[in-house]
């Protein structure tokens, strides 16, 4: 007699803030993840501009040390872009100083850490299988692979490497492209050398809009993301069924906690995902959710699932 077995359900985990908050704001963000999120796995640390790195470092330690407390796993993220010598200095310090797993956003970083278990964040390009078996060989032990990679591509990658853990990039606004130069700054009349912190105004994004005002891109300092918020909800059955071990949330200036709630409530099929979804709408008024690129399309697009492949409800509630 055989018995059939359902997937496991991935893990909710919190990629670092990619946004200038001010010291007290990160800090506090992280505290209440610690305390209410149901998070098991968190990335802290700059990763978009060194300039940024003082207004976190401070409290840094006692980030770590709550939410450590409170169960949840913590890896530090590295640059995703080294263009001077004082941010290679930086990378070299984290890789030989943590006694943290950390999270390789750029190749510089993976050099570094070749043959020391780590793991790679999504603005790495892990487009194939055989890229992350390369990795693997090299001590990466998860990636969470990149935000533009269509299902097809996500299933064939996980498919060739059964014994790597992945993650999936399901929420926040997708980051795009990274530049030497900051186009916030500029934006503002000012340059990078001289920027003021001008991003740190604009705490989730500063709206690029096209030349008939339509919003479509935004910037994060030397970051360019996408307007739309990348939302990965109706999805989730099929990501779980393909082997993701982890789901990714990306902060946004928004109830993070809230957030949270509502992707593991839509995991466990404690809510229906069109109920998960609203609820989601609520939580994050004002930006218009995507998921495109998962579906092979413009990322900008919403694509509507069948709901005879999202979770079910269950009989009760959470």
């Amino acid at each position: 007699m055989t018995t059939s077995t359902s997937p496991s359900k991935p893990a909710l985990s919190l990629g670092p803030v990619y946004y200038l908050w001010d010291g007290p704001k990160w800090r506090d963000f992280y505290f209440r993840i610690a305390d209410e999120a149901p998070i098991a796995h968190v990335t802290i640390g700059e990763a978009v501009c060194s300039k940024r790195l003082h207004f976190i470092e401070p409290h840094v330690g006692e980030v770590i040390e709550r939410l450590e407390s409170a169960g949840k796993e913590v890896s530090l993220a590295s640059l995703a872009l080294v263009a001077l010598e004082r941010e290679s200095q930086l990378v070299r310090g984290l890789v030989r100083d943590s006694t943290y797993p950390i999270e390789a956003n750029d190749l510089s970083a993976l050099h570094l850490l070749a043959g020391r278990p780590h793991s790679v964040g999504p603005l790495v390009n892990v487009y194939n299988g055989a890229t992350a078996r390369l990795l693997a060989s090299r001590g990466a032990t998860s990636i969470c692979l990149p935000p533009e990679l269509p299902m097809a591509s996500v299933r064939g990658i996980i498919k060739d490497n059964p014994g790597l853990a992945f993650e999936i990039f399901a929420f926040g606004r997708v980051p795009l492209a990274i530049s030497a130069r900051c186009a916030h700054a500029r934006s503002k009349g000012l340059i990078k050398d001289n920027c003021q912190f001008i991003c740190g105004e604009d705490t989730d994004g500063l709206t690029v809009e096209t030349l008939d005002r339509q919003p479509f891109l935004a910037l994060n300092g030397v970051q360019t993301m996408s307007h739309t918020c990348q939302a990965l909800m109706q999805e989730l059955p099929e990501l779980a069924a393909a082997g993701v071990s982890r789901i990714r949330l990306s902060p946004q200036d928004c109830d993070m906690v809230a957030v949270a709630e509502i992707y593991g409530d839509a995991i466990a099929g404690r809510r229906a995902i069109d109920e998960s979804l609203s609820r989601l709408e609520s939580v994050y008024p004002g930006v218009p959710f995507s998921n495109g690129f998962h579906h092979g399309q413009t990322g900008a697009a919403w694509v509507k699932v069948p709901a005879s492949l999202a979770l079910p409800a269950a009989s009760g509630r959470a």
